[in-house]
């Protein structure tokens, strides 16, 4: 069994009640913020004041309402600065490949698209001829589409105009090739939350991109998961888009996503 150190109770019960305003979607009044924290609002008024001192907790003079204050202002910044995406994703990678048994990858926003940053290659994988630094295609690619149908549209403008005038040059018809079937294919991502293709960046190959998000809203990197389509559960309720859908909804938590 593992051992429980000891802590501070106090602290532990009164951090409630900066939890409680930090979930909340404005400021409170004592009581609805006792009752949030599970506890009397004379044990809360008390926590209340040392944490007023200390500049955690805020009071509004005029309706009585407690906000957070500027110290739990300036932690917060401190948190978000330090905060690095990639870095806590590449920490899951192992236990997620384990889990779902097919290669995954890291992709940023760079320069000249969607890039691969991380590779974590599964022992049981196919060979895939893609690299680090490489730069993926926003519409033959699930990395691709997930970072369009999430980044805004000034700053990958060019890049869709390019790659739809191609497909249309190729007759492709498994990619979009105006901005009527863009618009479909990116509200499609949404709606599953990934981005999934199958067969169309490579040949008897499937991924899966999904969306990690910052406190902010904005996409700050992708997810993937690929392997043979012999072997990879391609069902959006599939066992490799549901364990990587969680694994980003999880580091976008992490992340200060709230949405």
């Amino acid at each position: 069994m593992v051992k429980t150190r000891a802590g501070i109770q106090s602290v532990e019960v009164g951090f409630a009640l900066v939890d409680a305003l930090a979930r909340a979607p404005g400021p409170l009044m004592l009581r609805d913020l006792a009752a949030a924290a599970g506890m009397s609002a004379a044990k809360a008024h008390r926590y209340l004041v040392s944490f007023q001192r200390l500049g955690l907790v805020s009071q509004d003079a005029a309706s009585a309402r407690y906000d957070l204050g500027p110290a739990a202002l300036r932690m917060g910044l401190a948190a978000i600065t330090r905060l690095d995406a990639v870095k806590l994703a590449r920490e899951r990678m192992p236990a997620l490949m384990q889990h779902i048994g097919h290669t995954l990858a890291l992709a940023v926003w760079g320069n000249h698209g969607p890039t691969i940053v991380h590779w974590e290659e599964s022992p049981q994988s196919v060979t895939v001829n893609l690299r680090l630094g490489d730069v993926m295609p926003l519409l033959s690619s699930a990395t691709g589409r997930c970072f369009a149908a999430h980044v805004s549209r000034e700053a990958i403008a060019p890049l869709l105009r390019a790659e739809l005038a191609r497909s249309r040059q190729l007759g492709r018809t498994d990619l979009p090739r105006n901005q009527a079937e863009l618009g479909a294919l990116l509200k499609d991502v949404r709606t599953h939350g990934m981005a999934r293709v199958v067969d169309t960046l490579l040949p008897g190959i499937a991924g899966f991109c999904a969306p990690v998000f910052d406190f902010d809203g904005h996409m700050v990197l992708g997810i993937v998961a690929m392997g043979s389509v012999a072997t990879v559960d391609t069902a959006w309720n599939g066992t490799v888009a549901t364990a990587l859908g969680q694994a980003a909804r999880q580091l976008s938590h992490e992340l200060g996503h709230t949405r």
